[in-house]
């Protein structure tokens, strides 16, 4: 069994879930554990670099990403698999007009696959209820400052849905190879609390 300690009522009944398949022969705790500890492994914030760099050189990759992320990960060798179900990804871009956040309100919904383990900021229930109500001001504490006619957008990700931001192209980068780029975005960005 997991030695998540996670006092959360949803972390209970996954808990309690566990014990009961053990008990009747169904999962092998151990087999689990190892599951777990090779999704984590390969869970990184390079992926999601990787899928933004690879959008910013491929327009019709972007396209297939911004309509169905899930079919176009597979293209890279990613997916939003390995837990118990497949999450679905939406990915969200960034435009001159328009700024995309991501939060998730009632506990700490990430796309671990493709953002590594999430920040502790993302957890905190201050984030949680400040970016719905006030997000300018909590992107200017990360430091980011919009232009007053920029439309900030906030989604909330849940047990079914994450997402992941698609930043805007850094200017004077079209020179740069598609790692180069993939080494310009910041988990932040994917979060968007910050610009690339």
């Amino acid at each position: 069994m997991s030695d998540d300690h996670d006092d959360s009522p949803i972390a209970a009944r996954v808990r309690e879930l566990e014990a009961a398949l053990e008990e009747k022969g169904l999962l092998d705790a151990q087999e689990l554990d190892r599951a777990l500890e090779a999704f984590t492994n390969r869970a990184s914030p390079a992926n999601g670099y990787r899928v933004v760099a690879r959008a910013w050189t491929d327009e019709a990759f972007k396209a297939r990403l911004l309509e169905n992320a899930n079919e176009a990960l597979p293209e890279l060798g990613l997916s939003m698999g390995g837990g118990l179900q497949v999450q679905r990804l939406l990915v969200v871009e960034n435009t001159e007009s328009v700024h995309n956040v991501i939060v998730c309100t009632l506990c700490s919904c990430y796309p671990l696959s493709l953002l590594g383990p999430s920040p502790t900021w993302y957890k905190s229930p201050a984030y949680r209820s400040k970016v719905v109500s006030h997000p300018r001001e909590v992107l200017e504490q990360f430091g980011l400052t919009l232009p007053a006619g920029t439309e900030i957008r906030v989604w909330d990700a849940n047990a079914e849905t994450r997402y992941m931001v698609l930043p805007r192209r850094p200017e004077g980068t079209e020179h740069l190879s598609e790692e180069e780029l993939a080494a310009r975005v910041t988990r932040n960005g994917l979060i968007g609390t910050a610009a690339v």
